[in-house]
């Protein structure tokens, strides 16, 4: 298939452009009907995944916690055993709670982290089956009640028996940037790992006490204009952070079941994410 084909189908997949426009220019790529490659691209999700669900040392299953707008549905994954954890949260991209996430939270979990996945459509019954009704689902959401219910994730894993008390956080794309959001409305979060995600603004980030990791891709123009602005701020305020772009990576180079994965940025970031969680919350 023609790989940018594959890039409008990224476009559209998040949220850039509408179904009728990804059709229309796809159709022009592939020199006829594009409605034929729907199946073929959005096949990914299903895919093989990295940590099985079943896995046997993992305790895995959904749970409840409370948040602004009421109960947040959530995927939880735990080393098994009755010690304790420090807690990661980990935020999905525009497609809701999908099956890549709940995999990666499993790829956490085996570091030693209670890791949990909350899924923001929540409020608005929880994710769909179907990627594409998934999407506009995100633009019914209230933006701050929405930072205000990964705020709460905070709060439920910081007092959770499971877990030591310290809390991180990362997240991809649409859930890079609500990282990003979660440590500047969430105090008590030790450690955050935005993944290409919009920053905050300049003066909300004095209200950042976590350690950041910032993780971005070499061609990303319209995510990347915000990050002299964003570090400029981190700089003034006494943030501590690092920050890493992954020169000819693309936006979502670390999902590994879309078109844009770079196993080499991805291993990486990867890396050292593990690296400053262990350095941040002490394992």
């Amino acid at each position: 298939m023609d790989s940018r084909i594959r890039d409008v189908y990224e476009e559209y997949r998040r949220g850039f452009i509408g179904r009728r426009e990804f059709l229309k220019r796809a159709a022009v790529l592939a020199g006829g009907t594009a409605a034929a490659f729907f199946p073929r691209l959005e096949g990914g999700e299903g895919g093989a995944q990295i940590v099985p669900g079943d896995e046997p040392r993992l305790e895995t299953g959904y749970v409840a916690y409370p948040g602004e707008t009421g109960s947040m549905r959530a995927y939880r994954a735990r080393p098994k055993g009755d010690g304790r954890n420090p807690g990661v949260i980990v935020i999905h991209e525009n497609r809701g709670l999908v099956p890549h996430i709940e995999d990666v939270a499993r790829r956490v979990a085996l570091e030693g982290y209670v890791a949990l996945a909350p899924d923001a459509l929540s409020p608005l019954g929880g994710t769909p089956g179907k990627p594409d009704e998934a999407r506009p689902l995100f633009q019914k959401l209230n933006r701050e009640a929405n930072v205000k219910n990964f705020a709460a994730a905070v709060a439920y894993l910081k007092t959770s028996p499971q877990t030591t008390g310290q809390v991180a956080c990362m997240g991809f794309c649409w859930g890079g940037g609500v990282t990003n959001q979660v440590a500047v409305h969430a105090p008590d979060l030790a450690a955050a790992v935005p993944f290409y995600g919009a920053q905050p603004a300049a003066e909300d980030v004095s209200k950042i006490k976590a350690a950041m990791l910032i993780h971005y891709a070499g061609d990303d123009e319209r995510i990347n204009a915000g990050i002299p602005a964003f570090e400029d701020a981190l700089k003034k305020a006494g943030v501590e952070y690092e920050i890493h772009i992954y020169e000819g990576a693309r936006h979502a180079f670390f999902n590994d079941t879309g078109s844009r994965f770079n196993k080499e940025a991805a291993e990486l970031a990867w890396r050292r994410t593990i690296a400053f969680f262990r350095k941040k919350l002490k394992t």
